[in-house]
């Protein structure tokens, strides 16, 4: 707040109010925001200390990061300022500052407290009528994201702005974006990462530019070549064009950028040898080209940038040596070469000279390691990835004391002697072992990092012990055998447990799912499918409120799903297939439920209508049961399988811990289109297939529009497909094989155009097949429908059956034609000749008379005869 003594500017303060008449105001943010208070006094508001001129709005909204967060989930925002952003708010003429970042504001308001509107007006007019605020220099609305703004004329005016940032806001219905923002001549900040722009100008040769230093468009659409102005910026000295979608190769131009800084092309298709002239820009103290397709070899003239901290070329398509000369660069303290295809020999003199190395990454299934057994490195390491080693791991890995994150994959090495290797491991933080050959016994290792990472190692012997700081235990694909019990119940309960994600799938684990779940209950996934587990499903996971995603799936579990479960208010994936469990299928399940996974067990009695009370059940997967009587008629009611919108949802979250944060992403495996495979993204799916399911498939079903599979096979279902069907336009999958289905096939069917596998064989349809490339791609969807005709059966329908076309014999239809006219010419005129030459001795003589019958019989005969074999040809 500014000083009591002085007073707010009568016509600052009606337009401040005028602002506040659009916004909705939850938490009462603007609540001193009233007439009879000086508005200098007011949240948020700074004025002139002399003129009591609004200069400084600051409103940020402050929200708090959850330790899970899914994918699409944002942050929790119904506590700050939402509604419209009125441009009114720029006819405060005397304001520098303006900062409502973090909102969630749903709209931009143009009209000012002029007639007209901004976007309406030529862009030269609008400084007199869309605001005064040409003293603006900062302005952030960053992270509104659900803003839309239709174009950004109305900022050409704010001739003074040095700092905008839009991040996060929908720009893509601007296509003039850059003609606006190049009309700002002192900008030297732009910031428009993830706007969803689409147009990047790839045929403007120049931008006017002349002050910016930072540029960040981040996270677009953008799908073209690198622009030409993008590298006439006079004086830049941040580029950051990451995770964007161009398509190009680094211009000639750019070395004229000799006072740039940091030069970040990362997550990009960037292609092409990366350029020698690199190395002279003198300043770069940061260079990421990081995940594109960039080839060929490392410039050796990276060496000359002796400013350089920050190198990052992984996952491109580099070749050739390490450059010797980057053992020259004395400031670098980040060197990230992974994932290229590097070959020669990395050894200490690759990086004797590095002593402020903190962040090492490198890996090439060429590349030979060849450091010598007493060097110790002159650098302390806080994070080294390391991949495709062989023989043994490098000596001086263990001299890394100050060690935080270690990751090694795709090693043949030898991590002997393992004691000495799992008592370094408990320094580090997170600790990642992937494809590697350890063939170690884990049965007295202790665990205590907070992220273990140990997948398709051929780890042996029972389960380890492990820290309750441990958040993500990943045991995967291992050769791990015994009971869970030593994990589960022999641990320290002293301390709280904080395990987040348990994954012990893959593994020869047995004996029962033990009843310790009382002291987990932190987890947000256990996943322990393909194992050998036994028993019943204990009531204790019923205690387990924070969990979102439980597999068991292919082990040997019996009985009923335990009723406690309708506790788990958060369950998103209940995946309890291939196993032995009974009873009625569960109807007490929460709300948050979308993926509902029994196959393959013996559950028996009817669906239970409660699943249509699942607004957000988007696969029910119900096959090879014993289910019996009808199939529900209120499916229709499960409203996410109504919209066509929102085709799938990924299951991926992240875990957010002070220092850590873990990206995890989730699959589901779904068997459909004949095959099981593990979706990271949940289709929209019902399989009720080989049950004893009866009666008529009901109408509504046909309403669930944003459908994907449908699959009813293997029961006894009856009755009449109706046109319906064509409302399923999201249709991939259809099997309504072996059931006692009839009628025609709808017309409708043939406008499913996403439709790949469809099975009706082994039914009792009847009729014509429809026309349509997805229903016509092979005869055995269709095989044992006796009545069924028309491709791609060979059986012909009775109304396309015509009488056979006498052809001629030859090569193609023309010459048939013509051979066909010279024969009957011919006939004619042979005939004619050769009835007035013999038609008096014919009519004579009596032996001729038999004898030119007799002729004239044969005659016939074979000219049937030919006639006939004509038409089979």
């Amino acid at each position: 707040m500014s000083n009591s003594n002085i007073h707010c500017n009568k016509k600052d303060m009606n337009t401040l109010l005028s602002f506040k008449q659009g916004l909705t105001d939850p938490s009462h943010v603007l609540s001193s925001w009233v007439p009879n208070l000086d508005c200098c006094q007011w949240s948020g508001v700074k004025c002139d200390n002399i003129t009591g001129r609004v200069t400084n709005l600051d409103l940020p909204c402050h929200t708090s990061h959850p330790k899970v967060v899914e994918f699409g989930e944002k942050d929790d925002k119904l506590h700050c300022l939402s509604g419209s952003f009125s441009l009114s708010l720029l006819e405060l003429e005397y304001l520098s500052y303006l900062n409502l970042s973090n909102n969630n504001f749903k709209s931009m308001q143009y009209n000012s407290i002029g007639s007209q509107k901004c976007d309406d007006l030529p862009i030269g007019n609008l400084s007199h009528l869309c605001g005064n605020s040409s003293n603006l220099r900062y302005l952030d609305l960053s992270q509104n994201y659900d803003l839309l703004v239709d174009n950004l004329h109305w900022i050409s005016h704010l001739t003074s702005l040095q700092y905008l940032n839009l991040g996060g806001v929908y720009l893509h219905m601007d296509i003039d974006w850059l003609q606006s923002v190049t009309m700002l001549p002192s900008l030297s900040e732009l910031h428009l990462k993830r706007c969803k722009l689409e147009n990047i100008y790839p045929f403007l040769q120049h931008a006017n530019f002349t002050s910016l230093q930072v540029l960040n468009l981040a996270d677009n659409d953008f799908i073209s070549e690198l622009p030409g102005w993008l590298f006439n910026l006079s004086d830049i000295s941040h580029i950051d064009l990451s995770q964007t979608c161009l398509h190009s190769q680094l211009p000639d131009a750019l070395p004229n950028l000799r006072s740039i800084k940091s030069l970040i092309l990362s997550h990009n298709y960037l292609r092409g040898p990366i350029p020698s002239w690199l190395g002279k820009l003198e300043q770069l103290q940061e260079l990421d080209l990081s995940y594109n397709y960039f080839s060929g070899p490392i410039p050796v003239s990276l060496g000359n940038l002796s400013s350089l901290i920050t190198l990052i070329l992984e996952s491109n398509d580099l070749n050739g040596n390490l450059p010797g000369e980057l053992g020259q660069l004395f400031n670098l303290e980040t060197l990230r070469v992974s994932k290229n295809s590097l070959t020669g020999i990395v050894s200490e003199r690759n990086l004797g000279s590095l002593r402020n190395l903190k962040n090492f990454s490198i890996s090439s299934p060429s590349l030979i390691f060849d450091f010598g057994p007493i060097w110790v490195p002159p650098f302390q390491l806080l994070n080294i990835e390391l991949g495709n080693l062989k023989d043994k791991l490098p000596s001086w890995l263990f001299t890394q004391s100050s060690l935080k994150y270690l990751t090694i994959r795709d090693s043949t090495a030898s991590f002997e002697p393992l004691d000495m290797f799992w008592n370094f491991t408990t320094q580090l933080e997170s600790i990642s072992l992937e494809n590697n050959t350890i063939n170690g016994d884990m049965s007295n290792v202790f665990l205590s990092s907070k992220v273990v990472w140990l997948v398709a190692n051929n780890l042996r012997g029972g389960m380890p012990h492990i820290s309750p700081e441990v958040v993500v235990l990943h045991l995967r694909n291992n050769s791990l055998s015994g009971s869970i019990s030593p994990l589960l119940c022999h641990n320290n309960k002293r301390k709280k447990s904080n395990l987040v994600y348990l994954d012990m799938s893959y593994n020869n684990l047995s004996g029962e799912l033990t009843d310790c779940w009382n002291d987990w209950k932190s987890l947000v996934l256990i996943n322990f499918r393909f194992n050998n587990l036994t028993g019943m499903i204990p009531h204790s996971m019923g205690s387990l409120s924070n969990l979102r995603f439980l597999y068991l799936k292919s082990n040997k579990f019996f009985g009923k799903v335990p009723f406690s479960l309708r506790n788990c208010k958060n369950l998103r994936i209940l995946d309890l297939c291939r196993n032995n469990l009974s009873g009625l299928i569960p109807s007490w399940l929460g709300q948050n439920v979308e993926g509902l996974e029994l196959r393959s067990n013996k559950f028996s009695g009817n669906i239970p209508t409660q699943l249509c009370k699942l607004q957000s059940l988007m696969v029910i997967n119900l096959a090879s049961n014993k289910l019996s009587g009808l199939i529900p008629s209120c499916l229709h009611n499960i409203t996410s399988m109504l919209s066509s919108h929102f085709v799938t949802r990924k299951f991926d979250f992240t875990l957010n811990y002070p220092g850590l944060s873990v990206y995890i992403s989730c699959n589901v495996p779904m068997l459909i289109k004949g095959n099981e495979l593990p979706y990271v993204h949940l289709m929209k799916a019902i399989d009720l297939s080989s049950n004893n399911l009866s009666g008529n498939v009901p109408l509504q079903i046909y309403m669930l529009t944003g459908l994907q599979s449908l699959n009813l096979s293997h029961n006894q279902l009856m009755g009449t497909i109706p046109e319906e069907i064509g409302n399923l336009e999201q249709l991939e999958s259809i099997d309504l094989s072996s059931n006692n289905f009839s009628g025609e096939i709808p017309q409708s069917m043939s406008a499913l155009h996403f439709l790949a596998v469809l099975n009706l064989s082994f039914n009792n349809f009847a009729g014509k097949i429809p026309a349509g490339t997805q229903l016509g791609s092979t005869n055995l969807s269709y095989i044992d429908n006796p009545d069924l005709c028309g491709p791609p059966l060979t059986k012909i329908c009775p109304q396309d059956e015509k009488p056979p076309n006498i052809k001629p014999m030859g090569g193609g239809d023309d010459d048939k034609s013509e051979v066909c006219s010279w024969f009957y010419m011919g006939l004619g005129v042979g005939f004619a000749v050769g009835f007035w030459g013999i038609l008096g001795t014919v009519f004579f003589n009596r032996r001729c008379r038999h004898a030119y019958f007799r002729l004239l019989h044969r005659i016939c005969k074979f000219v049937i005869q030919k006639l006939n074999s004509i038409t089979e040809i």
